[in-house]
């Protein structure tokens, strides 16, 4: 386009003309004017870095803003009803345009937001009132995961502009995550419910540096013919030679990175021609060591210093190392070479910054964070190796696309140079790729295949998926759907096939990735395995941001998962599946896991059961790396294992807080409380047995945590007990510090006191369990908020009986948990109650209580006569009938069959309940002193009984007598493999007619000796009491063995107390009472 044809910025709105420091928009900018400020189509740009780009954006943005001009060329603002969402690869880049759009947009009010890592302040309300979110991809798909459907992202629905700023990031491992929100917002842009919002007119502006394939991008963004700009290198406003040198590796990428200093001092006397130059290398340490070499090399020439052109700048130098702080950079400074890097202070910073700009420094060795933010463009720019030490992963990777462009992009920017020069060097084997990528050769492929799990996952969980239909309308959406019709090999097809075989391909990857999350909980699909619903396994992966193979670890993981098997699980996880068992660190490793000193908690077992002498596997390493960090105090001091360790900690705690969220929902307690405390503890990088626990407060570090732990203070109760002036002497520091460490103290949460209680329950079966928190008082609270998770749960069956997340301390106390616990017979429950906080360790409060159902024991038959005070009011009617046989209409009519049927309802008597026993369990009982039982005949027994009927209470007459809380006790009796219609003791069979049996003021006797191990019965009872005490068993035989006797089938024993006189009794007839000791019971058998 001719100078003549640029367009002016007063060809903009009055309002806007302001937002532009210049008067005519280039080349570039004037010929996508039309399409970025006059219409409202999508638009794709391929042009090469520092052409001016940014300004399209702005154009853009603008476009967004006139819909607030009124006719008379007012600006009306709304806030927030019409968002645009800014997406740059590095969070460098996105600070840079916020700083810019800060200071270009709040003429008008526009409010602009970051979101990314480094920033979490924000809110709903921040979110909500923004006009401008600047984002990373990362950030915005975490952020928007869920939530659209159901209201918590209300904002999605304001989007009216999305602007991708280096696209070409698509072809980096990362560029999943941007495919994956771009494909999101096209799904929802088309979703019934947005009709009537601005997204569904959503607009799209792509920029990227020179690539092949942009017609591919532009299919993929929806971009018409007029919407797609490519430009080349003539474009540029400076001319820019490209060199790309191959060198020979090294040993390993550290040594590699140290030789090519060596190369850098012939390279700027060659191709920077006395000009300025920036030498990028990967690492703060690696800028300042070129500098130093550069340095040496200097002054080794003496007056033939080709970095000092003249005397005046030898002066301003010397004056200027003068005002720095640092001493290596002061020598640095003095011969015209300096280096930048974000272990400067701010002064030193502005200082280096300062003399490059004018030229008194003419080197300047920085890190690749220069690349975006500080505009120091220089006529050279060298990248030291194109590889960098990625901190959270430990090892060197090769810059991302958009990185390297950048970086060349300082070289020659105006209006600083007219020319420019770009050095990369990089191992022989990658010299094509960089050259590719900077004659705009590499050609962008989509990274989604390998992750479309995930991702895809993510829809379902935010509903934008409810079908399999929609799903494959999502991969539709995606990048990946447009490239692997145009380069089916890179994505494991064979080229040529139909397009039809090329669809079904497509439809087979969804099915597959639906059937695989299915299968392992994360979905919910119906039938025909079309629906589909999102667990919570699958909200929880979308949620903590997870690997698939990761969550099938958690998802299949035990219930009764130890703190042990826990780790397991973090160290087998794939977000650290990049660290490398390295040769050069198995020595120490194996000295670690040997752990003469006996610190660590756990250790790496081999087959025998024994710690294994030598680590082998990368899990094995990672699991002895984070036991020793968890210690308190690591014993390895290597920087790369550090790293690891790093990224081990902070990608254990996540996978951690998953796991134990995954478990609560599954109520398995042992596993939701050993993975709270792992995610605590690697968060704090202690486990909860360290004797370094107080690291955890300000201004205690580990020489510190070792001084007092040597005097016993290795708790915060001990520290809250120590005098802050034993605390200076210990430690060696001076007044007030003793002071300020125990004001720390006020930064934790509060004491608490928990208490476990057994109250009384009328539930039979249950025990109800009162779990009682009290907040100890002291002088000065805290303002500091805390949070904690309150988990109840049995140790026998693993369930949590309860759990909460408590927001703040500040509840009301006490603070109370009820729960009803199912207790078995003759058995016992576990109850353990947890108070875990989320930030600090060493604070958690533990109980447990066991709750045991034991059952009194009945007196033996010639215990009965002792005189033993009663508790127990007059007994209740009582039924016993017989399984498989018709009941009485009496029965009937008091509705027992649902009584006996339902065994879980409480049977409310004032006497024991009755059982019957196993045939096995049947048991004899035997006179004292007796070495066999004695077979008793008829007589003996009633006299026997008439006997002790002498000591018989007063009972009451009818059933009218009782209270209004008279309810019928029933008695069940088993099915036997023969009918028990009588009860077998000798040949002789006693027929049993009984019409009332009364029990009299029933109390529990002491325990009877016990049975001899020969003795046997057909038949017994025993009694089980509600409050759940324990009881012998009491054989019925005992009593009546002589004759045994029946009652007819079908038959109902009716017990209800009678009025009866002890002294009355006679011989047994059908109208006469007799005395029975019925099972440690006085009672009169009323014989028809």
């Amino acid at each position: 386009m001719d100078s003549c044809s640029l367009i002016s910025v007063a060809d903009l709105p009055a309002p806007f003309r302001f937002a532009f420091c210049f008067r005519y928009f280039n080349s570039l900018q004037s010929e996508c004017f039309p399409v970025c400020f006059l219409s409202d189509v999508n638009v794709v740009v391929s042009a090469p870095t520092g052409s001016g780009k940014t300004v399209l954006f702005e154009l853009c943005i603008l476009r967004l803003l006139s819909r607030f001009l009124s006719y008379e060329g007012k600006f009306n603002h709304q806030k927030g009803t019409l968002k645009t969402i800014y997406i740059a690869p590095s969070k460098a880049l996105v600070q840079e345009k916020l700083r810019d759009w800060n200071m270009k947009f709040n003429t008008w009010v526009i409010n602009c937001l970051e979101m990314t890592g480094d920033n979490e302040t924000y809110n709903l309300k921040n979110v909500h009132d923004a006009d401008i979110i600047l984002t990373t991809p990362e950030k915005f798909d975490s952020v928007t995961r869920h939530g659209i459907r159901d209201g918590g992202l209300s904002f999605f629905s304001d989007i009216a502009l999305v602007l991708i700023d280096e696209v070409h990031l698509l072809n980096d491992p990362r560029g999943a995550a941007l495919e994956a929100i771009v494909s999101r917002i096209k799904m929802l842009s088309r979703s019934s419910d947005m009709k009537s919002s601005p997204l569904a007119n959503v607009r799209l502006l792509a920029v990227s540096a020179t690539i092949p394939n942009i017609e591919d991008l532009a299919e993929w963004l929806l971009v018409p013919a007029e919407g797609i700009k490519r430009f080349g290198e003539e474009m540029r406003p400076v001319k820019l030679v490209t060199k790309v040198f191959g060198y020979a590796p090294a040993k390993n990428d550290f040594l590699f990175e140290r030789r090519l200093q060596s190369f850098i001092f012939d390279i700027l006397m060659q191709h920077s021609r006395g000009k300025s130059a920036l030498v990028f290398c990967s690492t703060r340490k690696g800028a300042q060591a070129a500098a130093q070499q550069l340095s040496q090399i200097a002054v080794s020439l003496g007056p033939s210093n080709p970095f000092i052109k003249s005397k005046l700048q030898q002066e301003k130098l010397k004056e200027a190392s003068l005002s720095c702080s640092d001493k290596q950079m002061q020598s640095c400074i003095l011969t015209g070479v300096g280096y930048h890097n974000g272990g400067l202070c701010m002064k030193d910073r502005n200082l280096v910054e300062g003399l490059f700009l004018k030229g008194d420094i003419q080197i300047l060795c920085t890190t690749n964070t220069l690349a975006h933010g500080i505009n120091l463009p220089a006529h050279t720019v060298v990248i030291k190796s194109t590889q960098y030490f990625n901190k959270e992963k430990g090892l060197y990777l090769e810059y991302e696309r958009s990185m390297v462009l950048q970086m060349c992009g300082r070289a020659g920017r105006p209006p600083f140079d007219d020319t420019g020069t770009v050095i990369i060097m990089t191992r022989k084997e990658t010299v094509h790729l960089y050259e590719n990528l900077l004659n705009g050769c590499e050609m962008v492929e989509s990274q989604l295949l390998s992750c479309a799990i995930e991702h895809l996952n993510a829809e379902i969980v935010q509903l934008t998926v409810s079908d399999i239909s929609l799903a494959i309308e999502w991969l539709k959406c995606s990048y990946l759907y447009v490239r692997i019709k145009k380069n089916p090999e890179n994505y494991g097809v064979k080229r040529g096939i139909p397009c039809e075989r090329l669809e079904k391909h497509m439809r087979d990857i969804c099915v597959q990735k639906i059937n695989e999350l299915a299968e392992y909980g994360m979905i919910w699909t119906d039938e025909d395995a079309f629906l589909l619903k999102p667990l919570e396994p699958g909200k929880l992966m979308t949620k903590f941001y997870l690997k698939f193979g990761t969550m099938k670890d958690i998802v299949t993981a035990p219930g009764s998962c130890s703190l042990e098997d826990a780790l397991h699980v973090v160290c087998r996880s794939e977000e650290i599946a990049w660290i490398q068992l390295r040769r050069n660190e198995k020595k120490l490793l194996n000295d670690i896991n040997s752990d003469k000193e006996g610190r660590l908690r756990f250790h790496v077992i081999g087959e025998n059961s024994k710690r294994k002498k030598r680590i082998q596997t990368r899990e094995e390493k990672i699991f002895v790396l984070a036991n020793d960090c968890l210690t308190g105090d690591p014993s390895i001091r290597d920087l790369s294992l550090n790293q690891d360790m790093n990224s081990i900690c902070s990608n254990g705690c996540r996978i951690a807080r998953c796991m134990k969220e995954c478990f609560i929902y599954k109520k398995s307690y042992k596993g939701a409380v050993n993975s709270t405390l792992l995610a605590k503890s690697l968060r704090q990088r202690l486990w909860d047995c360290s004797p370094y626990l107080l690291k955890q407060l300000p201004g205690i570090g580990m020489v510190t945590a070792k001084a007092l732990h040597s005097a016993g203070i290795n708790s915060f109760r001990t520290l809250a007990e120590a005098d802050p002036r034993k605390i200076e002497i210990l430690t060696g520091r001076k007044y007030p510090f003793g002071n300020h460490i125990k004001e720390s103290l006020l930064s934790l949460p509060p004491t608490l006191e928990m208490q476990i209680e057994e109250a009384e329950c009328k539930v039979q079966g249950k025990s109800k369990i009162t779990v009682k928190l009290t907040r100890m008082p002291r002088q000065i609270s805290s303002s500091k908020q805390h949070y904690a998770d309150m988990t109840v749960g049995s140790e026998e069956d693993n369930m949590i009986l309860f759990h909460e997340k408590i927001r703040r301390i500040l509840f009301f106390s006490p603070y109370v948990v009820t729960v009803l616990v199912a207790c078995p017979l003759h058995g016992k429950v576990t109850v353990k109650a947890d108070l875990i906080f989320d930030e600090y360790v060493g604070l958690d409060v533990h109980e447990k209580h066991v709750v045991s159902r034991d059952i009194y024991p009945i007196r033996n038959a010639t215990l009965v006569n002792e005189e033993t005070p009663t508790n127990y009011s007059a007994p209740k009617e009582m039924y016993i009938v017989e399984d498989g046989n018709n009941m009485s209409s009496y029965a009937a009519a008091n509705d027992v069959t649902h009584d006996l049927n339902n065994t879980n309802k409480p049977l409310h008597s004032s006497v024991p309940s009755f059982e019957l026993l196993d045939e096995e369990t049947d048991i004899y009982l035997q006179e004292p002193g007796e070495a066999e039982p004695k077979v008793k005949t008829e007589e003996m027994i009633f006299d026997h009984i008439r006997k002790k009927s002498k000591n018989f209470p007063t009972l009451v007459t009818s059933k009218e007598a009782m209270d209004c809380s008279y309810e019928p006790l029933i008695l069940r009796s088993p099915i036997r493999t023969t009918k028990m219609s009588h009860f077998k003791a000798d040949a002789y069979d006693y027929d049993f007619y009984g019409d009332d049996v009364i029990l009299v003021d029933p109390t529990p006797p002491p325990p009877p000796p016990p049975p001899p191990p020969e003795a046997s019965s057909s038949s017994s009872f025993f009694f089980d009491e509600q409050c759940y005490h324990t009881s012998k068993y009491r054989s019925f035989d005992n009593i009546v063995n002589s004759k045994p006797f029946s009652k007819p089938q079908g038959s109902v024993i009716r017990v209800s107390p009678l009025e009866s006189d002890p002294d009355s009794r006679g011989p047994p007839t059908p109208s006469t009472h007799k005395e029975v000791g019925f099972l440690g019971f006085k009672s009169v058998f009323s014989f028809l």
